[in-house]
């Protein structure tokens, strides 16, 4: 009866997840584009709690992997790196248009690369000392994108990259409409579908982890790292390997957001995007998938809905209020609230901080 009801429930949250971006276009596709939104922060947070929730690691700078991914994907299909090398416009004379299974493993690996070697230097911290490692990579990487136009113009600066090419395989391009049978699906509502299909994948492989030996072993690390690597676990190579695996999930994420953007600036990439981020896993549950995904989307879709409660409250004060700064105070409220409330976060894993049960007397 347990299972039937299980079955049932997921059953029913699938076809809910099929129909919802048929549901939000009848209101206009900016509620489609909130759920896209979404679904790329899931996929970032799983990402990063990889890091932070199974092996420990505290990591403030994960929104780099995310701009490297974009990044990697915007230059392959966009015509920065042919007006900046003649050259390359001789050899593509229709401009770079790298298809998904060249661009996206290669954000993807390249990310990886990256977190590798940001962890390498890193082994020896621990706690607030490698938080502000990794803050500090973070926001090189963001200076370093911005100030990458002089003396060769590779990521135009500031102003970022532009015109950058939509996904498309099998045929199919996601950014342009399809209609089947009668129904029309508008470009978000595409990439809505690739978005869940690449978190339904990233929440298995996850689940995988986590229960594998590996996954045993970051949480060995986690709680205590002496008597973990006592008992003879690797340490080092585990702690490279959930960089690795995080900066991995990044970089597809980036690589994603590039692609339905059409433009990313280092703007995109800032300090807040990567508090927001770690804050999706400490509010959602720190180590357990189903609270990391539920803070994942109350924090990226509850800033659009206040929009539509801060814009009242500004009335309300005759103006005076800047609707902008009335939605973060919201947020902030909610946050607060929700960890005082909760300190464990809204869905804490039921397992951590458990103690054993008592020993049976003979």
């Amino acid at each position: 009866m347990k299972q039937q009801r299980r079955f049932f429930l997921f059953a029913l949250a699938a076809v809910a997840l099929l129909v919802l971006p048929m549901g939000l276009q009848q209101f206009g596709n900016a509620w489609v584009r909130i759920a896209d939104m979404a679904l790329l922060y899931v996929l970032l947070a799983v990402g990063l709690n990889i890091v932070v929730g199974y092996a420990g690691l505290l990591d403030l700078g994960y929104v780099a992997f995310f701009a490297i991914g974009a990044y990697s994907y915007g230059l392959l299909n966009s015509p920065q790196l042919v007006e900046t090398f003649p050259v390359l416009l001789t050899m593509f004379p229709q401009g770079l248009h790298s298809p998904i299974w060249l661009a996206l493993p290669l954000a993807a690996g390249l990310a990886g690369i990256l977190g590798v070697l940001l962890g390498a230097p890193t082994l020896r911290l621990r706690g607030d000392y490698l938080a502000i490692v990794t803050l500090g990579f973070g926001e090189i990487i963001r200076v370093f994108l911005n100030n990458l136009d002089n003396p060769i113009n590779i990521t135009n600066g500031p102003k970022g990259v532009s015109q950058i090419d939509s996904l498309h395989f099998f045929g199919f391009d996601l950014g342009k409409k399809l209609v089947v049978g009668g129904f029309e699906f508008a470009s978000v509502s595409l990439y809505y579908y690739l978005f869940l299909a690449l978190v339904l994948l990233s929440v298995l492989i996850s689940h995988r982890l986590e229960v594998s030996r590996i996954g045993r072993a970051w949480m060995a690390i986690r709680e205590d790292e002496i008597a973990a690597k006592a008992m003879g676990i690797n340490t080092r190579n585990l702690k490279l390997t959930a960089f690795g695996m995080g900066a991995t999930f990044g970089g597809v994420s980036g690589a994603l957001f590039a692609s339905f953007q059409g433009f990313i600036s280092p703007e995109s990439f800032s300090l807040m995007e990567s508090v927001m981020i770690v804050a999706m896993v400490v509010l959602g549950g720190v180590g357990h998938l189903p609270g990391v995904i539920l803070g994942a989307v109350l924090l990226s879709a509850l800033p659009e809905v206040l929009r539509y409660v801060a814009g009242p409250l500004q009335n309300m004060t005759g103006g005076r209020l800047d609707a902008s700064i009335l939605r973060q105070l919201l947020i902030a409220l909610a946050m607060v609230t929700v960890m005082l409330m909760r300190p464990r976060g809204l869905w804490p894993t039921p397992e951590h901080g458990k103690s054993l049960p008592p020993a049976a007397k003979a």
